[in-house]
This record gives structure tokens, C-alpha cells and sequence, in this order.
């Protein structure tokens, strides 16, 4: 039971402090699952981290902006979304309703959009809000089909009934709602032609549909022919037992195993409670194929870095300039920085992040964050308590022993694998 516990909350969570794990074993695991997907209790972590106010875009009303105005409009721009991660990590650092806030960075991944073509951080935390308003994929999918960073990062202020552009469309059913080979080309065409028409204002961060550039013909997409538009579009795919399935598999694949494929009774249990998100990680949780999944998962280099910081009783928002620029650079040398995934595929997961690279990356960045705890005596016993650990391998025990340095031993912990794989 204890190890099932401890599973549980490092997957759950970004990283049980010991204060949490020894809650969850007075209740036990039932009673830990369901507080862990629907808190009752005020998210006091969260009240006192409020997400950030940024000024309007610096070219907001210049339809001509000179050279030197783009340049310094750059400067601001990265200055702006700096702030905005920093933000983002302190508040996943701080939150009580720990699950909860990895949902939401589960849905950032999944509905990914980089601010390294959207430029606009505005646009970026709008679509954070959007985000964060409901965990109910049927609300979700509603917002982020006109949400103004995803039409952006996905091209669709340039569709419109003369010239159709099929990447949001095809993307939409691709990977964010049905999954690779539920649909055919002429499905996508007709998906596309459904959403032309969506027009960006960026001074008002908004989306709205200009109906001489819409197609308001007939389309014919899935078998079914309707004047598709958007959200009628969306409506289709959400009918589709294919949605809420492909759903089921993405949370298996995100928070039990990136390797096994999702069992049937396990799926089927997840799109009952459909389109809930939260209920269906209850589900999958409550399920015992997620307790024989140890073992499976590789942190995420935001949740490696995140859990390390309440392990550890630090946060991101107090950092100096240098050191919060040491961190945003190092999440990014390993590959997830946020608010700036890789492609619209989202992030990779498993052994992708074992790379050799990788690995020489995090042993630097374990070594520079224990550098900020303030440690005179450190044994593997106490470190194993310290990081929610029940065990060190022979041969990383043998590693740990053989270190007196305290900050040494620290570095050495926070870069093990029992650390990292969960």
C-alpha cells in the first residue's frame, strides 16, 4: 500500500513533500484518489501565486512600427514571457491541489502552442486562462478551436474560403481529439473549409469570424454532410467514440506507461465518466493496471525540476535573475521549457529524455539548484525521507556512501534514477 501511495502522488503531482506522503498513508488510497482529483479544500498555494497581469503587446496600435520599435518590442516580448514561466513554475511549485495543476500542464502539452511562433505572451496566458476555466474536454475543445494562440500557431487566420488551409483542421482530429488514421484527406479538406473564416485581433486578443471569408457551403466530413462550421465541427468529432477513447489513451500514455498500451477494462472504465477529465484520471488511478505501471514513467523535465523545488522547500518566483536564467535555460537544454513545446506533437516522453546529453545537463542543474539549500549533513537514508524515495539501488547506494560532500550527495540524489523514473 505505501509504495502504491507514493506512486500515486509522484504521478499525480510534480513530487510528494514527506508531510504529504505520511497524510495519504493515515487515509489510505481510495480516500487519497478521490481528494487528489476533487479537492474540496481552498488551494491556498494557488490564491497566493496569482497568475500575472503583462502589459498590452509594446506594438499594440502601430499599423507601421519602425525597426528600432520591433527590436525593442522583442526585448520586451521575452522579457514578458520570462515572466510568465517563472510564474507558471512557481505556482506548479506551490499549488495545493497538486493533480489538478498537472492536468492543466497535461492539457498545455496536449493542445500544444509555442510562444516561439505566436510571439505574443499575451496570447499565451489568454489561452492559459482558457485552459484553466474547465476540465471538461467538451468545454475545452469549444475554446481552443478559435482560441487566438492555436489559430496563430496552427495558420487558421490565413484559411479562408478562397484559400482553405487544412493544418488546424487536420490537427484537430490528428492530435488533439480522434488520433492518427480516424479520419481520411477528404475529411480533412472538409474540416478545413469548416473553420475558414477566423480572423486574429491582436490588440484585443481575441478571435472573431468574418463571414465574407467563411465557407458556409455543405461539407461532407466523417460520413455526415452539414453546413460544418467550427463549433458544429467540434460537436461532430466530440460524437465520435473515437474522441473519448483517444482521450483515455493520452492520460494513460502521459501518467502510466508511454510503453504498454492501455487495456480495454481500463479504457472503457475512463470513457464512461467522459468528458470529465478529472473523473477520468480518477478512473485510471482507481484502476490496477496503474498500480502495476511502476516503473514506467520518465519525469518530464518540468516535473523533474518542479518536484526537486518542493522537495526541497525552494521557489522559482524568489529566484535571482541569474539563477531563474540558469533554470530557463536548462529546461530548455533538456528539451521542455514551458509555454514553448517543440512542435504541435507536444513533448516527447520515456526514454527520450535519457539521453546522454540529458543526462549531463541534469547532473549540472541538480548540482547549481543544491547549491541553494544550505545543507551541513546529508546521509542516503535521510536524503531517500527528504525526496519520498523508499529505496536506493545497491549500485546507487554504493555511490551515495562513498560521497561525504553534503551539497555532493544532494546532487547525486536528485539525479538518480529512482529519482527520475517513476
Amino acid at each position: 500500500m505505501a509504495d502504491d501511495l507514493a506512486l500515486l502522488l509522484r504521478r499525480a503531482g510534480f513530487g510528494p513533500t514527506p508531510a504529504e506522503l505520511a497524510a495519504a498513508k493515515k487515509v489510505g488510497y481510495e480516500a487519497t484518489v478521490a481528494t487528489l482529483t476533487a479537492p474540496t479544500a481552498p488551494d491556498v498555494g494557488a490564491l497566493l501565486t496569482p497568475m500575472p497581469a503583462i502589459e498590452p503587446d509594446p506594438l499594440t496600435g502601430l499599423s507601421n512600427p519602425t525597426d528600432d520599435q520591433r527590436a525593442k518590442a522583442g526585448v520586451e516580448r521575452w522579457e514578458q514571457t520570462r515572466r510568465i514561466t517563472q510564474w507558471w513554475l512557481d505556482r506548479l511549485t506551490a499549488a495545493d491541489h497538486q493533480t489538478r495543476e498537472k492536468l492543466w500542464f497535461f492539457w498545455h502539452g496536449h493542445w500544444a502552442t509555442s510562444v516561439r511562433k505566436v510571439i505574443r505572451p499575451q496570447l499565451m496566458i489568454l489561452q492559459h486562462r482558457s485552459l484553466r476555466s474547465s476540465l471538461d474536454f467538451a468545454v475545452m475543445a469549444h475554446k481552443m478551436v478559435t482560441d487566438p494562440a492555436l489559430v496563430f500557431w496552427l495558420d487558421g487566420q490565413d484559411n479562408t474560403r478562397t484559400a482553405p488551409n487544412e493544418n488546424l483542421g487536420r490537427e484537430l482530429m490528428e492530435l488533439f481529439m480522434l488520433g492518427i488514421g480516424r479520419y481520411t484527406e477528404k475529411d480533412v479538406k472538409a474540416a478545413g473549409r469548416a473553420l475558414t473564416g477566423w480572423r486574429i485581433d491582436f490588440d484585443g486578443g481575441r478571435t472573431y469570424l468574418s463571414p465574407g471569408w467563411h465557407d458556409d457551403g455543405k461539407k461532407t466530413i466523417l460520413g455526415v454532410t452539414e453546413n460544418f462550421d467550427a463549433h458544429s465541427l467540434v460537436d461532430l468529432l466530440l460524437k465520435q467514440p473515437r474522441c473519448a477513447a483517444f482521450v483515455a489513451e493520452r492520460l494513460w500514455f502521459r501518467y502510466a506507461s508511454s510503453t504498454e498500451p492501455i487495456p480495454k477494462s481500463t479504457r472503457d472504465s475512463m470513457v464512461s465518466v467522459f468528458p470529465d477529465s478529472a473523473s477520468m484520471l480518477r478512473r485510471l488511478f482507481e484502476d490496477e493496471a496503474f498500480r502495476a505501471s511502476a516503473g514506467s514513467l520518465v519525469k518530464q523535465p518540468t516535473e523533474w525540476f518542479v518536484g526537486a523545488m518542493r522537495h526541497l522547500g525552494l521557489r522559482p518566483g524568489e529566484f535571482s535573475e541569474d539563477m531563474l536564467n540558469y533554470t530557463l535555460n536548462g529546461l530548455e537544454r533538456l528539451g521542455q521549457l514551458p509555454f514553448a513545446p517543440p512542435s504541435v506533437e507536444g513533448w516527447p516522453a520515456g526514454a527520450e529524455w535519457l539521453t546522454v546529453g540529458a543526462a549531463h545537463t541534469r547532473l549540472n542543474f541538480a548540482g547549481r539548484i543544491a547549491q541553494l539549500v544550505p545543507v551541513e549533513r546529508l546521509t542516503p537514508e535521510n536524503m531517500a525521507h527528504l525526496l519520498t524515495i523508499e529505496t536506493w539501488s545497491n549500485r546507487t547506494y554504493s555511490v551515495l556512501k562513498a560521497t561525504t560532500d553534503p551539497q555532493r550527495l544532494l546532487t547525486i540524489g536528485l539525479a538518480s534514477p529512482e529519482y527520475l523514473v517513476t
